[in-house]
């Protein structure tokens, strides 16, 4: 489920109140103990520590922290070459929609940027699918990002993107994948 529009293609992230840009970096979360922390309650949408084991999941952090700014979950689909993300969501403290509060901009790009990032690694040249949360971000990204609606299985928010989109976007992004795991 992707959870937010993407506000500002940036480099890296910016912090709202003063312009300052900070570094940031992925990591992979494996401990289910630790994403426990992140759930409903705390503002997360979904309990991110019941996805099932053959779907990963990263953090996107500022650089030499653990100051977690959002999560992206994705699971690997061979069969039609393509990385699926399952769940993406910027951190409460920089969801406006849902907080009326963002204290770091470019965060959502980042999540797409980590995403097509392994879809090129994998083979599957860029291209991801995933649901929008509601029909605003379904046209949404249609419009802007020229997503292909998919048939609605499950949902009818269904979208793909194709790997001259996702490439376009990770070409801005200028994180570091660490070696990290949680």
């Amino acid at each position: 489920m992707i959870t937010f529009k993407i506000d500002e293609l940036l480099p890296c992230l910016r912090k709202q109140e003063t312009g300052e840009i900070f570094d940031t970096e992925v990591v992979r979360i494996k401990r289910k103990s630790f994403l426990s922390k992140f759930n409903r309650k705390t503002g997360w949408y979904v309990n991110w520590s019941k996805f099932d084991d053959g779907i990963e999941i990263y953090a996107l952090v500022l650089k030499g922290t653990m100051d977690i700014q959002g999560l992206i979950a994705v699971e690997n689909n061979d069969d039609n070459r393509v990385l699926e993300i399952k769940w993406a969501c910027v951190s409460p403290n920089n969801n406006i929609w849902e907080y009326g509060k963002k204290e770091f901009s470019g965060g959502g790009g980042h999540l797409f940027a980590i995403a097509a990032d392994l879809s090129f690694k994998r083979g599957y040249d860029g291209f991801l699918t995933g649901e929008a949360m509601d029909r605003d971000l379904f046209e949404y990204y249609i419009k802007e990002y020229k997503a292909s609606p998919l048939p609605p299985l499950n949902n009818p928010y269904r979208i793909m993107f194709s790997g001259d989109v996702t490439k376009s976007i990770m070409e801005v992004y200028t994180y570091e994948w660490t070696d990290d795991e949680i």
